[in-house]
């Protein structure tokens, strides 16, 4: 067997998983999350879920990653082939490259507007209206961030195509010629040198953002504090605790906030040492995503959009979804402070770090298929794989609504049902004591035996309970549009499931031989 790769350092490793963690998500998903399901209120759903499914299901993919990179598989094709001698195993692991491909094909295109975002923003280039905040309503004061974002990506019509500025496209060139750069340099030499840059400078700016934040003055006209933005977050209205929809909404975050049921966490803990004290590493790179969104991403976008436009504006903006705000508000808000420009360069350059970890960690497992299945060279599965991505974005690029439709399925609802299939496979089909005994070797710290239970029985039940709603609540919609858009991101995702299946058939004749 091939020798494969290793992290170089305990703290490499946990930077990188934490990079792979700590993504667009922590800095604009969840703030829009909480905003919208009652600040407060959202938060005590959020913390449960993390207890019940975050910290399990991180263990449990730390396990069965570090397993299956001792018998030489660094994906879940393998990983799952390993630990159930069922012919069926190794087709239900192609989740594990199907959903983070998927996911990377449009993922690097919105990581490429932070750059291009950034780069305007210092040099001046954003709209600067000249209107007071407090005398208009957020929609209207907000409407020239709109439409420079929606002219840039082309989004001005409702026609198939769409139709991206020159520099949109040159933008998403850049980043994808950079993420892959990194990744043919290697485990240490690339992944781990991006993020022991990368996630400190992230941390570092966002506590100087939080230092702004903190001290932003209010609008002309406007009374409000960042101690209003505050209390909109923590202050929990408990009537939001009966209504399944934030339930739901703190369950899916969980989800997004952790790359959970991706296969990338997995991927990078095939790459950790035999006796790598996973327990410690595994609960160490949850602890810094949740300071990061939780502390960091929470503060800086939600008390900030409270401040400027009020509770109801904050709430108001956060319906638009996580680009309204990190894209059209959060600019809207520098532009009417000292040194704006500066800051929203900030802003967006760590938008951009915590995309590209992200990119390179999602980008890793069809790499690690590729090299450890097929016996191909890291050199040549880099330049192939970028040159399929570079093929495959177009796709969400240019076709209108195939990026929503490319989310909903691989970074939506294919998560909770790789994430289920981890569970059943590691915790009841390899054995509960089994699986333990795997989390907790080589581990310096007690885990509570509470959460081999948790795991065993809680975890998987959760998880049913969301597949279910989301089944009942969302497929319906979702499996009722039928725009000629919609059609041709399914088409798509059904043509790379089935180049998926080929490929692992073909990578399992091989072994055989």
């Amino acid at each position: 067997m091939k020798k494969r790769e290793q992290w170089g350092t305990r703290i490499g490793l946990i930077l990188a998983m934490a990079g792979n963690a700590i993504g667009l998500g922590n800095f604009l998903r969840f703030p829009v999350q909480a905003a919208d399901n009652g600040g407060g209120a959202f938060m005590i759903p959020y913390f449960i879920s993390f207890i019940l499914l975050g910290i399990p299901l991180m263990w449990i993919e730390w396990g069965i990653g570090r397993y299956g990179g001792t018998v030489g598989h660094g994906t879940a094709p393998g990983m799952f082939d390993a630990l159930w001698k069922n012919r069926l195993a190794k087709y239900i692991g192609i989740l594990g490259i199907l959903l983070p491909l998927i996911v990377v094909v449009y993922y690097v295109y919105i990581c490429s507007w932070t750059l291009a975002f950034g780069i305007t923003s210092i040099f001046g280039y954003l709209p600067h209206p000249n209107v007071d905040p407090s005398s208009i309503t957020p929609q209207e004061y907000l409407w020239p961030y709109k439409d420079h974002l929606y002219q840039y990506i082309g989004a001005t019509s409702s026609g198939l195509f769409l139709r991206p500025t020159p520099s949109a496209y040159l933008f998403f060139i850049i980043t994808l010629l950079l993420a892959f750069r990194i990744l043919y340099k290697g485990i240490v030499g690339g992944i781990e040198k991006l993020n022991k840059i990368a996630i400190p400078a992230l941390f570092l700016m966002a506590v100087v953002l939080l230092i702004r934040v903190i001290t932003l003055p209010s609008p002309v006209g406007n009374s409000l504090k960042a101690l209003d933005g505050f209390s909109f977050l923590w202050e929990p209205d408990l009537t939001g605790l009966l209504s399944s929809k934030v339930w739901l909404a703190a369950a899916g975050q969980i989800f997004f906030t952790l790359s959970l049921g991706m296969g990338a966490i997995m991927t990078y803990a095939s790459y950790a040492r035999k006796d790598e004290d996973i327990a410690l590493d595994g609960l160490s790179t949850a602890s810094l995503n949740e300071f990061a969104e939780v502390v960091l991403g929470s503060t800086i976008a939600i008390v900030s959009a409270v401040v400027f436009f009020g509770p109801n504006g904050a709430k108001e903006i956060a319906g638009g979804g996580a680009f309204n705000l990190g894209f059209i508000s959060m600019p809207a808000i520098f532009s009417n402070m000292p040194f704006g420009h500066f800051f929203g360069f900030i802003w967006f350059l760590l938008l951009f770090f915590a995309g590209l970890t992200s990119v390179v960690a999602l980008s890793q497992p069809a790499i690690a298929f590729l090299e450890d299945e097929f016996g191909w060279k890291r050199e040549k599965s880099v330049m192939v794989l970028g040159l399929a991505f570079f093929i495959f974005a177009h796709v969400p690029i240019f076709i209108n609504g195939a990026l929503d439709e490319m989310d909903f399925w691989a970074g939506t609802f294919g998560l909770v049902i790789l994430a289920l299939m981890e569970v059943v496979i590691f915790f009841w089909i390899f054995g509960s004591e089994n699986g333990w005994r795997e989390i907790t070797r080589g581990a310096h710290i007690k885990i509570p035996k509470v959460f081999y239970y948790i795991m065993k029985y809680v975890t998987p039940t959760f998880l049913v309970v969301i597949i279910v709603a989301w089944s009942y609540n969302q497929l319906p919609d979702i499996l009722s549009k039928s725009d000629s858009g919609i059609w041709i991101a399914r088409l798509f995702l059904v043509t790379l499931l089935i180049v998926h299946i080929v490929a692992v058939r073909v990578a399992w004749t091989r072994r055989r031989k």
